[in-house]
C-alpha cells in the first residue's frame, strides 16, 4: 500500500525581505556618513540616533510582517525602507545647509519621529485589518468620512487651513494634519466597493462610436460626482494636486473594472473642460497656468520656485554633484514639494531614474497583486492603491520638471511631512494585506485515512 507524500508549504520569502532590508539599511547608513563627511563634520550623536532609529523601526516592521502577513510580497517593504532612508538623508543634508547659512532646522529629527509613527500605523493596519474584505461592507461609510474629512479645510478660516495659497490643512494647537492624504485612501476603498456592487451598471453598453463603447448618459453618475468633487477641491481649496490625483485614480479604476476605453475618453474630456473653465474664471488657476507656461517671465515672484528647480536639475546633469556637494537649498521648499529637484541636483539623472524605478517596482508589484488576488474587491482595491501612487509620482515629477502645472503634492516616503508619511505607510500596509491573501497557499483537505485491516468491520457470510 502506497503512502501519499505530504504536501510541502511553499516558502514565504521573509528571509529574502530581511536580506533586502539589510541592503536598504546599508545604503542609508552609507549615504548619511557621506553627507556628514562632505560637510567636514565629525559623526555626532544625532547621526547615531537616526541610524539606530532607522534600524529598529524597520526591523520591527519586518517582524510584524513575518507575524501578521507572512506571505506578503517580499520586495515592497525593503523598497519603501530604501526610499524613506534616502529621503531622510536628503532632509538631513538640507538641514546642514540651512544651519551653515545661520538658519538651523530640525526637519530630519521631526522626520524620524514621523517615520516611527508611520511604521506604527503600518503595523496597526496589519494587525487590525486581517481580512480586507470587511472594508467593502463599510464602503459608503468610509467614502462619506473621506469626503467630509477632505472638505473640512475649505470651511475653516485661512489661519487654520491655508499654506502658500492652498487650503489643505487642519491646524490646531500642537496638531497639524493634511486630510487629503488620508481621504484618497478612503475614496479608493469606497469606489472599489461601489464598482463591485454596481458592476452591471458600469458594464452596460451604450453608444458605439469610433470603435469604442461609451456608457449610457444615465450611468455617468459616479464619474460626474467625482468630477464635481475634483472641481470643488480646485476652486475652494485651491489644490490642483489632490483634485487631479483623486479624479485620475477613480477614472483608471473605472477603466480597470469595465475594460472600456470610453470611460477614459469621457473622463479626459471632462478633466480638460473643467480645467479650461477654471482657468478662465479663477485667478489662482490663471497664475498657476502662466507660471507653468513661462516661469522665467515672473522669476522674481511666482516663477522663482520652478525656475530654481530647473536650474538645480541642470546643475546636476547626468551624474549629479554628489551628496552634500550641491546647493539644493536654493530651491524653496526643497525638502517637501521639491525634493525631486534635490535628488536631481545631487544624484543627477542617473540617481533620479533609479528612484523612479524603485517607485515603478512598487506599482508593478501592487498591480501584480491585483492580478493574483481572487476576489473582485481585492483586485480593484490593490489596483487603486497602486495607481494612486503612480499618478501622484507623475504629478510631482511633472510639476517639478515643468511638464505640467505645479500642483504642490509631495513625493511619497521621501518628502518631509507627517501626514504624507503616515498615510502612505497605511496605504502600503493595505497593499501588503492584500498581497498576503493573494500569495497565501490555499488550504488543502487531506483525505480520510483508510481503516486498518484489524479495525475494519467484518461480517459473516453464509451460503444460502
Amino acid at each position: 500500500m502506497s503512502v501519499p507524500t505530504p504536501q510541502t508549504t511553499p516558502p514565504n520569502r521573509r528571509n529574502v525581505e530581511l536580506t533586502l532590508l539589510g541592503f536598504s539599511a546599508a545604503v542609508t547608513v552609507a549615504a548619511l556618513i557621506i553627507v556628514e563627511l562632505s560637510q567636514d563634520r565629525f559623526l555626532d550623536a544625532n547621526l547615531a540616533v537616526y541610524i539606530v532609529a532607522y534600524l529598529v523601526v524597520f526591523l520591527g516592521a519586518h517582524l510584524a510582517v513575518r507575524r501578521f502577513a507572512p506571505y506578503a510580497d517580499p520586495l515592497i517593504l525593503p523598497i519603501v525602507a530604501l526610499l524613506n532612508g534616502i529621503g531622510l538623508v536628503l532632509i538631513y543634508r538640507l538641514d546642514l545647509a540651512s544651519a551653515a547659512e545661520g538658519d538651523p532646522s530640525s526637519a530630519a529629527t521631526a522626520q524620524v519621529r514621523w517615520m516611527v509613527l508611520g511604521v506604527i500605523g503600518f503595523v496597526a493596519v496589519l494587525i487590525l485589518i486581517r481580512n480586507y474584505r470587511v472594508l467593502a461592507r463599510y464602503g459608503y461609510t468610509i467614502g462619506l468620512a473621506g469626503i467630509v474629512f477632505l472638505a473640512i479645510p475649505a470651511v475653516l478660516p485661512a489661519s487654520l487651513s491655508e499654506t502658500n495659497g492652498a487650503k489643505i490643512w487642519i491646524r490646531l494647537p500642537g496638531f497639524n494634519i493634511q486630510p487629503g492624504e488620508f481621504s484618497k485612501i478612503a475614496l479608493i476603498i469606497f469606489f472599489a466597493a461601489i464598482l463591485v456592487a454596481k458592476r452591471d451598471l458600469f458594464t452596460t453598453a451604450g453608444k458605439h462610436f469610433l470603435g469604442m463603447d461609451f456608457p449610457r448618459p444615465r450611468d455617468l453618475g459616479p464619474v460626474v460626482a467625482a468630477w464635481m468633487m475634483s472641481i470643488m477641491i480646485m476652486v475652494f481649496e485651491k489644490d490642483l494636486g489632490t483634485s487631479l490625483l483623486i479624479f485620475s485614480t477613480i477614472l483608471v479604476m473605472l477603466y480597470i473594472a469595465t475594460e472600456r476605453v470610453g470611460w477614459l475618453v469621457i473622463g479626459a474630456v471632462m478633466l480638460v473642460f473643467g480645467y479650461l473653465v477654471a482657468n478662465m474664471v479663477f485667478s489662482h488657476v490663471q497664475v498657476r497656468t502662466q507660471t507653468w507656461l513661462d516661469p522665467f517671465a515672473t522669476y522674481d515672484t511666482t516663477g522663482f520656485q520652478i525656475s530654481q528647480s530647473l536650474f538645480g536639475l541642470a546643475t546636476g546633469g547626468i551624474g549629479g554633484t554628489g551628496l552634500g556637494s550641491g546647493r539644493p537649498n536654493e530651491v524653496p521648499f526643497a525638502n517637501t514639494d521639491f525634493i525631486i529637484a534635490t535628488i536631481g541636483e545631487e544624484l543627477g539623472l542617473i540617481g533620479l531614474i533609479a528612484i523612479l524605478v524603485l517607485f515603478l517596482v512598487i506599482v508593478m508589484r501592487g498591480l501584480r497583486t491585483a492580478l493574483s488576488v481572487r476576489d473582485s474587491f481585492g483586485k480593484l482595491l490593490a489596483a487603486g492603491l497602486s495607481v494612486t501612487m503612480a499618478v501622484q509620482l507623475f504629478v510631482v515629477v511633472g510639476g517639478v520638471t515643468k511638464l505640467i502645472p505645479l500642483t504642490g503634492l509631495t513625493t511619497p516616503f521621501m518628502s518631509y511631512g507627517g501626514s504624507s508619511l503616515l498615510a502612505n505607510y497605511c496605504l502600503i500596509a493595505l497593499l501588503m494585506v492584500i498581497s498576503n491573501d493573494a500569495r497565501e497557499p490555499a488550504p488543502t483537505t487531506r483525505p480520510a485515512p483508510k481503516p486498518a485491516i484489524a479495525e475494519a468491520m467484518t461480517e459473516e457470510l453464509r451460503r444460502p
